[in-house]
């Protein structure tokens, strides 16, 4: 049934409703057959409708006296009869409503209709969000902050509660669904064509495989962004074409292998994910004996690149079960044990190691094995997996050279994806860079803009830079020189640093600023604040840009009347 709240009405009321017509009925018709006096004293029967009228104000204890006529001791009798029948049926009838009231199912039902009614009414473009916790909080507020509307499912009504808690503006509209189906994803406005995104990031990669099947099945345009932390997982998901795939373990180990060979290159992501600024230390691990404590997916990652690297590396694992799943390699270099305990980092050589590497699941176990690290060597560089993002942090006064949290990693990840796509993908292509070229781009930010410049991403078409689209669509030329134009003084350039730009698929990393622009471009620029403004002057004022183009300020040609 289309109206579920209605049918729930309905068949819980309907007893309720027979109750109080059949009381109704008796007393109605008892008072049309029981004989009265007029006001002469001549016999008189009642009609149906003052009977109604009657047992309509006395059932419900209003009482207005008796009419039309003084009642006869016979009519008394009945109507006294009449008063208890109806005031029960009543108090039954209230008392299934109220019960109606307090009822999960209905209540649920009122709240997926008023759900409902909110994605009917959404017009701005949205993602749809599956769970809600600390991770998809920060998700959302990053999304809420750039004008992109926000939609939740979620199974637990506690964490519902604490939603409707955070207050979000605009308002996060929020379904309570037992489980992620094609039909919460259709209620979530996934085929509607202002929903952008499907974002599913769960612990259970097979869920969010499922979920990113049942997305694109429902919506092939929809853009989806899964967790998955296996590479199996990675595969068939890239079967499916999920544009994002976050997989926080990969992420670690490729800052670790970034900052062994390019560390400007690990400042250039830290720096686009609002992590720091460019004027930061720079990040670099030393060569020599690594110590890995946790060989579970982050260990395995990590221990990858290390090898790749051509560093020495010993592993300490606590858990024996999964003996059967480590090669003939990582078997040589495994020791099964406590990882904090002094007998065993001092076995696989903790005095003679640069670094060792908290990657357990458990953030005491993992205090705990760097305490006991560092008063064996003093001297070692210590790195920690961070595993709960609460708001006090056990590690920050723990003096951790790095500490990496999957959690913020996974913010970071799909939130920058989902909102920023350009800097996602510039971040893609410069990990394929070497140091010496991330060096240069560092460099060149710092000069020209400086050390935290401000990244705009925009495309040029008739909606975002009206004046550009006008433009070119009269077939004349720009460049991307005009975006640097100073709107104080023309013969003056603002601080403006091209970093991308996209054009039919085919991608240009830092263009020349020569660089001819046609409709459709994708650019991201780095800027300051005074040039950001000039920025979207130019692109949406008419005037601004005449001026940015010609150097001249544009006549206003006012008619008067004759």
């Amino acid at each position: 049934m289309e109206n579920s709240s209605l049918f729930i009405i309905l068949h819980r009321m309907r007893i309720p409703f027979l109750v109080i017509i059949i009381t109704y009925t008796i007393a109605i018709v008892g008072l049309i057959l029981i004989e009265g006096v007029d006001a002469q004293g001549n016999p008189y029967h009642m009609g149906i409708f003052d009977a109604f009228y009657f047992i309509t104000y006395t059932a419900t204890t209003i009482g207005f006296g008796e009419t039309p006529f003084e009642f006869s001791y016979s009519q008394r009798i009945w109507v006294t009869f009449s008063i208890y029948l109806t005031v029960l049926g009543w108090f039954y009838g209230i008392g299934s409503l109220v019960s109606l009231l307090q009822d999960k199912l209905f209540l649920q039902e009122i709240e997926k209709a008023k759900f409902t009614r909110q994605i009917k009414g959404l017009k701005e473009r949205f993602i749809i969000i599956l769970g809600y916790n600390q991770i998809t909080s920060e998700i959302i507020t990053k999304a809420l902050e750039q004008g992109v509307r926000t939609v939740v499912i979620e199974k637990d009504k506690n964490r519902i509660n604490h939603l409707i808690l955070e207050s979000f503006t605009p308002t996060v509209p929020v379904l309570f669904s037992e489980n992620y189906s094609l039909k919460a994803l259709e209620l979530g406005g996934i085929k509607k064509s202002n929903c952008k995104a499907i974002v599913s990031l769960f612990e259970d990669d097979a869920l969010n495989l499922k979920i990113s099947l049942i997305a694109r099945l429902l919506n092939k345009k929809v853009k989806i962004a899964a967790k998955s932390t296996t590479t199996n997982h990675s595969e068939n998901l890239k079967d499916l074409d999920v544009e994002i795939i976050a997989n926080p373990f990969s992420i670690i180990s490729s800052e670790v292998n970034i900052a062994l060979v390019a560390p400007n290159l690990l400042k250039l992501e830290k720096w686009l994910y609002r992590i720091d600024n460019l004027s930061a230390s720079l990040p670099s691990f030393p060569s020599g004996k690594y110590i890995i404590c946790g060989y579970g997916r982050m260990g395995r990652k990590i221990y990858e690149k290390l090898k790749k690297n051509d560093i020495e590396v010993e592993l300490v694992e606590i858990n024996k079960n999964n003996i059967n799943g480590y090669s003939k390699e990582e078997m040589e270099h495994i020791n099964f044990g406590d990882a904090d305990d002094k007998e065993m980092l001092l076995e696989v050589g903790i005095k003679k190691s640069v670094a060792i590497i908290a990657a357990t699941n458990d953030d005491t176990t993992n205090l705990s094995v760097l305490a006991t690290a560092k008063k064996l060597n003093p001297k070692i560089m210590t790195i920690v997996r961070e595993n709960e993002m609460d708001d006090f942090s056990i590690f920050d006064n723990a003096n951790i050279d790095h500490i990496f949290m999957p959690s913020k990693i996974l913010i970071n990840k799909t939130a920058n994806a989902l909102i920023n796509p350009l800097s996602d993908k510039f971040i893609r292509l410069i990990l394929k860079k070497d140091e010496t070229w991330a060096s240069k781009v560092v460099r060149r930010l710092v000069e020209d803009i400086n050390d935290n410049p401000i990244l705009i991403e925009f495309s040029i078409n008739e909606k975002y830079t009206p004046q550009i689209y006008k433009h070119l669509d009269e077939e004349n030329s720009l460049t991307l020189n005009l975006l640097a134009t100073s709107l104080h003084n023309k013969e003056q350039r603002n601080n403006v640093v091209p970093l991308l730009l996209e054009r039919e698929g085919n991608v240009t990393l830092l263009p020349v600023f020569e660089h001819n622009l046609k409709i459709g471009d994708k650019i991201l620029l780095a800027c300051d604040e005074h040039a950001k403004n000039d920025i979207e002057y130019i692109c949406q004022n008419i005037y601004e840009f005449h001026y940015a183009l010609t150097g001249e300020e544009k006549k206003m040609i006012f008619k008067g009347k004759k």
